[in-house]
């Protein structure tokens, strides 16, 4: 099984080294090359671990379609361009996006798909529901093209660094194996210095954890460079706070319920809610402009979700018209998914408001 060869692995690697940075165990329990979580499934649907928005509803997907189309046209409908997607799941999004698409002349054809997936899996599901896409290992491969990008569920399966506040400082939050059990542990002294925190986190009270992602951070940045330099627009979707703030946002699904992080490595989910403030920044830095957050229901519902959701209930059956009112909730509704999920919107330099962002 690959729960107990990541087990074994994670064991070792304690013997050896000793506790291992919260973000190396997080790294491994999701992207061990042979062990790792996303490696080894498909996570999704009710089979699965988790349900995201695209499984919910083809609205999703063809909303986030026709947003980028309004960004496409509004740069000058530019060809060649890559259409590219952050962690594309089962590419339900993508397959939902590229029909909404069609409906704008000379989109798709100028359009290279482009997803950026490590899961041997996922790229097969994908492959089925996209055919023509290319597949990269990271963002850093995607073409020097206009790019127009979606990352939805992306950015909170990123490595995270804590630490917790003490009386020597702050310390570095690690994994160590006691007991038989896997186990957060603090690095005995503590880091040399506090920079890498938001400034307002900086005094938080003794005993605040705080976290960070720098591969979060590095990639918006690098995103925006590349949508500053070359033209585009991207969306940035994700469960999240607005305001950096102290907080444990550590947590793991199994079986759609939350799960011991430290339980089972490998066997589960493990996600950390997003910092949209920091990802502002990150964009800013690379030079584009950085629209929201806003929460994902008034994000949807500007969009025109309820004149759609009203559309497709006109010639269905009641059990389908059902299955479209409760869809339409569950994504927008602030109970569910409508305010817990955010959106980040990037566009070049100097752009006005996109839609959803006004």
């Amino acid at each position: 099984m690959s729960g107990a060869g990541l087990r074994d692995h994670l064991i070792r690697l304690i013997g050896e080294t000793g506790p291992l940075p919260l973000s190396h165990y997080m790294a491994l329990a999701l992207g061990h090359p042979e062990h790792g979580y996303y490696i080894t499934r498909d996570p999704l649907g009710r089979a699965g671990d988790f349900t995201t928005a695209p499984e919910v509803s083809q609205m999703f997907g063809e909303l986030i379609g026709l947003w980028l189309a309004d960004r496409w046209i509004a740069g000058g409908r530019p060809a060649p361009f890559a259409l590219a997607e952050l962690g594309p799941g089962r590419g339900t999004l993508m397959a939902d996006a590229l029909r909404a698409m069609r409906t704008v002349p000379g989109m798709v054809e100028a359009a290279s798909v482009h997803f950026v997936e490590t899961s041997p899996a996922l790229r097969e599901a994908q492959r089925a529901r996209v055919p023509e896409a290319q597949w990269h290992a990271s963002a850093g491969e995607l073409p020097a093209l206009p790019l127009f990008l979606i990352a939805n569920e992306f950015f909170d399966a990123l490595p995270v660094t804590q630490y917790q506040h003490t009386e020597r400082g702050w310390c570095e939050r690690c994994v160590d194996f006691r007991d038989g059990k896997f186990v957060p542990v603090l690095a005995p002294v503590a880091a040399a210095n506090d920079k890498a925190l938001a400034e307002n986190v900086r005094n938080a009270p003794i005993g605040s954890i705080a976290e960070t992602c720098p591969a979060a951070t590095a990639i918006a940045e690098d995103i925006a460079a590349r949508i500053a330099h070359h033209g585009g627009a991207a969306l940035i979707i994700d469960y999240g706070y607005v305001k950096s703030a102290p907080g444990d946002t550590l947590q793991a699904l199994r079986h759609h319920r939350f799960a011991d992080p430290f339980d089972a490595p490998g066997e589960a989910d493990i996600t950390a809610h997003v910092d949209f403030e920091a990802l502002a920044h990150a964009v800013r830095r690379g030079g584009a402009a950085a629209h929201g957050p806003v929460e994902q229901g008034p994000f949807l519902i500007a969009l025109g979700i309820a004149a759609r959701a009203e559309r497709l209930a006109r010639n269905a059956a009641d059990p389908q018209k059902r299955e479209i009112e409760t869809a339409l909730a569950r994504l927008t509704g602030a109970e569910e998914m409508g305010s817990l999920f955010k959106v980040l919107g990037i566009t070049p330099p100097g752009a006005g408001a996109p839609a959803g962002f006004a």
